[in-house]
């Protein structure tokens, strides 16, 4: 089956084209000119959206050489995300789908990442159970997934992600926006022991997640040592190794704990911050102890298209009902046509 799949729930425009489980293409348009403003600016965004998503999907049937009209089902992400942005890439999608008279499958964004470890795999190797952790710039959730799309979450986070965190640790440190992919950097030359910054434990929750402790222990520290005006580079370098460490114990200990008591040796990490070095270094170990630790490839760990697709066809494949993802792509409308050729 070959499917289309659009992305457009934060910063990201980006259209796939999978066969099955294949991705034949993955086309990404990211909004960098967000840096300019310390973050993303949802008005901004859900424009740019408008203005990119024609041409990107063009883009990705191009490269998978596939046509509009050899499309058998369409999927979008309908949550979470920027209302402005989801509902650009949401109805786009429906639409299409609806012209094309073929199911629409709406993908939640959360579940996509969970089945990114998926990306690039043969279905054969598609096992359950297995604990995810999902770290991104706008989640932090500890799932554990039984089965497929039979998911219970075990913890996330009570205020900030993982990824804000690092974010807002980078305007503190002045490093710009995105944080986390510069800290990381300058993180390598640094020691991680130069300071301990607060592991933050959730009252009642042994898998809830907390961010904005150490972010303001940070803030506090930077004040308290006069930061701007004896900022050093070795300096900054052992700041960001002891700021990532924590956050990174924090990510490890918890996630490690849920495998643990839920008996499951298997641990898939995803989403942006699952880039990290010392994150990935640090879950690695866990191989020595029989652990079976994956991450998605580089191309996958943050916002694309290939995920909403892969997950909207298994969502298809699975589905008791697959009448409604046709009702879902509201093709009543018999009027509607779409120009193959113009497309």
């Amino acid at each position: 089956m070959l499917s289309l799949a659009v992305e457009t729930s934060c910063d990201e425009t980006s259209a796939a084209v999978l066969d099955n489980e294949k991705v034949l293409s993955n086309v990404i348009s990211s909004q960098v000119f967000h840096s300019d403003f310390g973050g993303v600016i949802p008005e901004i965004a859900s424009r740019e959206h408008l203005l990119k998503i024609t041409e990107i999907t063009e883009s990705a049937l191009s490269l998978a050489g596939r046509k509009i009209s050899d499309i058998e089902l369409i999927s979008a992400t309908s949550e979470p995300g920027l209302i402005g942005a989801l509902l650009v890439g949401l109805n786009f999608g429906k639409s299409l789908a609806m012209c094309l008279n073929i199911p629409f499958v709406p993908v939640n964004h959360i579940h996509s990442h969970l089945y990114s470890n998926f990306l690039g795999k043969e279905p054969e190797s598609y096992k359950f159970p297995f604990i995810s952790l999902i770290v991104s710039g706008g989640h932090t959730l500890l799932i554990l997934a039984e089965d497929f799309f039979k998911h219970k979450i075990l913890g996330r986070t009570v205020d900030d992600a993982a990824g804000e965190a690092f974010d807002k640790a980078g305007k503190l440190l002045g490093l710009g926006y995105p944080g986390g992919p510069l800290i990381d950097k300058l993180a390598v030359s640094g020691n991680r022991d130069y300071h301990k910054f607060p592991l933050a434990y959730v009252k009642h929750s042994r898998f809830d997640f907390s961010f904005s402790g150490v972010k303001t222990s940070l803030l506090y520290f930077l004040r308290e040592i006069n930061f701007e005006n004896v900022k050093t580079e070795k300096l900054l370098s052992d700041i960001c190794a002891s700021y990532q460490n924590a956050i990174v114990r924090s990510l490890f200990e918890k996630t490690l704990l849920a495998a643990e008591e839920n008996e499951v040796r298997e641990i898939k990490i995803s989403g942006g911050v699952s880039v990290n070095s010392c994150l990935q270094k640090e879950f690695r170990h866990l191989e020595n102890s029989g652990y079976k630790i994956s991450f998605p490839e580089t191309g996958y760990s943050t916002d694309n298209a290939a995920m909403i697709g892969l997950t909207g066809y298994l969502k298809y494949k699975y589905s008791g009902d697959k009448d409604y993802f046709m009702r879902e792509s509201f093709n009543h409308n018999a009027k509607a046509r779409l120009d193959y050729e113009n497309f």
